[in-house]
């Protein structure tokens, strides 16, 4: 993968702020920004309804060719919390400059009460699950990792965007 495409992509749990911590780099850094998630929706429909009618794995099958599709552009790209269980993802991201946000059980507590969460049905039970068993490997694909629990988007936005031009990408 060319090492300018893409510029960033942001990895974590779900609730971590991924998404608006991804927007707020992107334009930062005057690169459009790729929600992986929202290309799901647009081309698919809603997640929940993706989830009930089709299953997980159909989910997965679209998560993951949009994540390939994003990774082939010069952009900031958030992918959902579980794109990361995707071996061929793993591999992608491997070479990728990947920030990792991590976040309390605590803080995600609020953030994740919403139903359009599918995997997240029990609440935090559920949440710290999914992290247990997914944080080595988001530690593993992380290039970069920084803490959402007790700052703001903005600022996560700002050191990202500091350290991807420090590091240079052109």
């Amino acid at each position: 993968m060319n090492a300018s495409i893409p510029r960033l992509v942001v990895i974590g749990p779900p609730g971590a702020g991924k998404s608006v911590v991804g927007r707020l780099t992107a334009r930062l850094l005057s690169v459009p920004f790729v929600d992986t998630d929202r290309r799901i929706v647009k081309r698919h429909g809603a997640i929940t309804s993706i989830f009930a009618e089709r299953g997980e794995q159909v989910f997965r099958e679209f998560e993951r060719s949009e994540v390939q599709k994003a990774l082939m552009e010069k952009c900031v790209v958030a992918v959902g919390g579980g794109a990361v269980i995707d071996e061929d993802t793993q591999k992608d991201l491997a070479t990728a400059r990947v920030a990792y946000i991590t976040v309390s059980a605590d803080a995600v507590r609020n953030r994740i009460r919403t139903p359009t969460r599918p995997l997240l049905r029990d609440g935090i039970d559920s949440w710290q699950k999914i992290m247990d068993d997914r944080r080595a490997i988001y530690e593993r694909l992380a290039t970069k990792t920084v803490d959402s629990t007790h700052r703001s988007a903005g600022s996560i936005a700002h050191e990202l965007a500091e350290w991807i031009q420090q590091e240079g990408n052109e």
